[in-house]
């Protein structure tokens, strides 16, 4: 895959030498407290690693991008496409800022715009779906201006710091999407 430029951003190639980034963030609550189960528990070296070896060597159903800072193509997250169903043309979207210094400042909003137009112009897909938790609205008003739209809850699905939590269903269309990016396109041009 080729690199994806935005403003800020490169969405560019998973490398070895992103491992150092990954363990910083991976066994730390405030930034994988958000994220699936898979990070309840620690994770061990050798388990980033193999998932980052998984990813570079293409051994894996996953596909996706590191996203880095456009000028210097350093790490700052990751943003996978998750279980491609190419027969339906769909696919589920993941994604971590793992450097806490970058939350906060549409980094993830930027790098959610570049793999939509990704999906839906380059590989012609015709939805992109996500799961989010109920208590991360950041993440949710983030998905709402990316053109998602709440289709659905799995009520009281998640236990997490001492309670149940709704896990909310959010997807985009193909013909959703053209129609945000048109109506962004005319706004840009008045």
């Amino acid at each position: 895959m080729g690199h994806l430029h935005g403003e800020r951003i490169t969405l560019r190639e998973y490398r070895y030498e992103d491992l150092s980034y990954m363990r910083e963030w991976v066994n730390d609550h405030e930034v994988t407290g958000t994220l699936y189960d898979n990070f309840l528990y620690p994770q061990t070296d050798t388990e980033t690693e193999s998932f980052l070896n998984a990813m570079v060597d293409g051994k894996t159903d996953r596909k996706g991008f590191i996203i880095s800072l456009r000028d210097t193509l350093e790490y700052i997250g990751q943003i996978d496409l998750n279980a491609i169903d190419w027969r339906n043309r769909a696919a589920s979207l993941g994604i971590v800022i793992g450097r806490k210094e970058y939350h906060g400042q549409g980094y993830g909003r930027e790098a959610i715009g570049l793999l939509q137009q990704f999906v839906f112009d380059t590989l012609n897909l015709n939805r992109l779906h996500l799961d989010v938790y109920e208590f991360n609205q950041r993440a949710f008003r983030c998905y709402l201006s990316c053109g998602f739209v709440e289709e659905g809850r799995l009520r009281k699905r998640l236990f997490r710091d001492g309670r149940y939590w709704d896990v909310i269903q959010m997807s985009i269309l193909k013909d959703e999407w053209e129609q945000q990016k048109s109506a962004e396109e005319r706004e840009a041009a008045q």
